[in-house]
């Protein structure tokens, strides 16, 4: 136990107190047995440290499975990783996130803002710092594979036939080339640039084609699938948008759903690809704070409602209903739906 004189300036004493404070980091994917059937898969994105966290009861309300980053689970943009690490901290010494961390594992991946620079990309000169700044805060290993390559993509597989579960969380910083922006048009389509970086592609690739799971979740932090809008996407690299496509024909992953966040709002996207693969987008954003003051936005692949408001996702997988079915769901304040939709399983 740490003595403080009463002679000691309150904010020093506010800061003893908070740094003599024990908390948490459970580890992440490794403490989910790997023959666990995922039922309850929750996930969110743009969480900032310095701001109220509302989400977290009920999140940890759902008892879920699971629980998946999908980027700015910090705000750090900064080259410092000193400041980097004491941003982490108070994340993790945050008493709501606490609780997530006694109810669930954590897998996650980055985007912008924990990365270390707003819509940066390979030109960031503390990638591999930050990488593993956010590796310990997800209590990944010092011995997994991702610690020694270039990139922080990796992937997770939960359960057995016929529930088992593929996670892979793609990491579209590390490698993004940077690309023209417009101030009223916002970033230029460029056919030369790529996200992923072909090492990254390749080993995507292999991930889809070694993959016996049921239901395959593809998660990171850009949407793939809305293509209209004028800010970070997939279709500002159509060259890369169309490889994947173009692989999730070939390979025809089972029950595939894609998980992303950045926009700060939400909304449920889908597509079938042009040999018939389903796929489906949760786009949830943010944790935080949100857009709340725009009240749509186009995008032609959305099924359903848009949601400004505070959100969080959710998939209920119904594994053993007479037809096996998700729940896509977005969750506000106060536990309420702001979508549900209905998938049924192949």
């Amino acid at each position: 136990m740490i003595k403080t004189s009463s002679l000691l300036p309150p904010l020093l004493l506010a800061f003893i107190f908070f740094f003599s404070c024990n908390y948490k980091i459970k580890p992440g994917a490794n403490s989910t047995p790997a023959d666990a059937t995922l039922s309850v898969i929750a996930f969110g994105s743009c969480n900032n440290q310095d701001e109220p966290q509302p989400m977290w009861e009920y999140i940890v309300s759902h008892n879920p499975d699971l629980w998946i980053w999908l980027g700015d689970n910090i705000y750090a943009d900064t080259e410092d990783m000193d400041v980097m690490k004491q941003m982490y901290d108070k994340q993790l010494a945050h008493k709501g996130y606490q609780s997530l961390l006694e109810a669930a594992p954590v897998v996650g991946m980055w985007d912008d803002h924990d990365y270390g620079v707003n819509d940066g990309g390979k030109e960031y000169s503390k990638k591999e710092e930050s990488k593993h700044l956010m590796l310990d805060f997800l209590g990944v290993p010092k011995t997994a594979e991702v610690r020694n390559r270039s990139g922080a993509y990796q992937s997770y597989v939960y359960g057995k036939s016929p529930k088992q579960v593929k996670v892979i969380l793609l990491d579209t910083r590390s490698f993004k080339d940077p690309i023209e922006r417009k101030k009223k048009t916002g970033y230029v389509p460029d056919a030369k640039a790529e996200i992923l970086g072909e090492a990254q592609w390749l080993w995507l690739e292999n991930e889809l084609k070694n993959n016996s799971a049921d239901l395959t979740i593809i998660a990171n932090g850009t949407q793939i699938l809305p293509a209209e809008h004028k800010y970070e996407k997939w279709a500002n690299f159509p060259t890369e948008r169309e490889r994947f496509m173009q692989l999730v024909d070939k390979v025809a992953p089972k029950n595939l759903f894609i998980l992303s966040g950045d926009r700060h709002f939400g909304e449920i996207s889908g597509l079938t690809t042009t040999n018939g693969t389903a796929i489906y987008e949760v786009t949830s954003s943010g944790l935080t704070h949100s857009y709340e003051a725009i009240k749509d936005e186009p995008n032609q692949h959305r099924l359903g409602n848009f949601t400004g408001q505070l959100n969080f996702g959710l998939m209920l997988i119904e594994w053993d209903s007479p037809v096996p079915n998700v729940h896509l769901q977005l969750r506000g304040i106060e536990n309420v739906v702001r979508e549900d939709i209905q998938v049924e399983l192949k």
